[in-house]
């Protein structure tokens, strides 16, 4: 077996540039605890902040799954997985459509548990906290690991600013407002960052839905780089984009991960050859292999994971 060739690519992104003296407290926002106990702080992750004006790599942090398992029900999806995503790196996770792979992103910042009737048992740690904490604050996790969807998602009535602007709003409000002139610097940061401000700079008045597919997905990005993760999921970012705008994307995840942690999940095995660290293959709801990209594609040590990458099946 072979991999397609993968040649290698700069992104074509700016840096983010921030003036440090605009940050705010949100780059020291902790997933901290509700309501601890006496004399228990309870678990404590620093969130880091912005890239700096330099584009010098910043740690990321890592997640860690300890016998992951999620249910919708009684029915069980994702079934006692342990994984851990490097911080700094790419994984992408691949496998059939119903094995389980959107539902396994959706249980690290615990978006599964929105959905009706469904749960999640076992650890996620980032870093060293676990997110299910019962004490912990779930608008600090999401804060800290970003979201973007398979289809692309701005809100329809909001403008290009407004939608990057929506989640700094929601966190001044908590912490008691937030000048004009420093939403401006963060929001300019956010799409410089995710390779949109050149293209959107003079239309941040019009809704975020006259944008084209590619660009609404880079302004979704944006919007999850303007809280300032730490991590970023994403869930078949590509899938609805024409080929120019998947690239986009490719290289700018290429550039992201200097400075945060990705999860992708894709059906699309050349992306995840171009763009992917490491590699996780799933069935049935389960944890098949996971290692090197180029090793799981050209010398995969189970061979359920040669047939998929293969066509065999899926």
């Amino acid at each position: 077996m072979s991999a397609d060739p993968t040649p290698s690519r700069t992104a074509n992104v700016e840096p983010a540039a921030v003036d440090p003296e605009s940050r705010t407290d949100s780059q020291r926002e902790r997933i901290a605890p509700k309501t601890p106990p006496d004399g228990d702080a309870g678990p404590s992750v620093q969130v880091t902040g912005a890239a700096p004006a330099e584009p010098v790599a910043e740690r990321g942090l890592s997640v860690t799954l300890e016998q992951l398992r999620a249910f919708y029900g009684d029915a069980e999806q994702v079934k006692g997985i342990d994984l851990e995503f490097r911080a700094n790196e790419v994984t992408a996770i691949i496998g059939p459509s119903g094995c389980g792979k959107s539902t396994l992103v959706r249980c690290i910042n615990r978006m599964h548990e929105e959905i009706p009737g469904a749960h999640a048992e076992g650890r996620v740690l980032l870093d060293d906290a676990d997110v299910y904490d019962a004490r912990v604050d779930v608008v600090a996790v999401r804060r800290a690991i970003g979201m973007v969807f398979q289809k692309p998602n701005p809100f329809p009535t909001m403008s290009v600013f407004d939608n990057v602007a929506a989640g700094l709003r929601l966190g001044a409000r908590a912490r008691g407002g937030r000048g004009r002139a420093e939403l401006n610097v963060k929001v300019e940061a956010a799409l410089r960052a995710a390779g949109l401000w050149e293209e959107v700079s003079e239309r941040l008045s019009e809704p975020g839905a006259g944008l084209s597919g590619g660009q609404q997905q880079r302004l979704c990005i944006a919007r999850s780089l303007a809280v300032e993760p730490d991590v970023i999921l994403m869930d078949e970012p590509c899938s609805a984009l024409d080929p120019i705008a998947t690239l986009k994307i490719e290289e700018l995840i290429e550039e992201l991960k200097q400075r945060v942690t990705i999860v992708i999940v894709t059906h699309n095995m050349q992306q995840a050859a171009r763009v992917a660290d490491r590699t996780a293959f799933m069935l049935s709801g389960e944890l098949v292999e996971v290692g090197a990209t180029q090793t799981i594609f050209t010398n995969p040590s189970d061979p359920r994971t040669e047939e998929y990458v293969t066509g065999k099946f899926g």
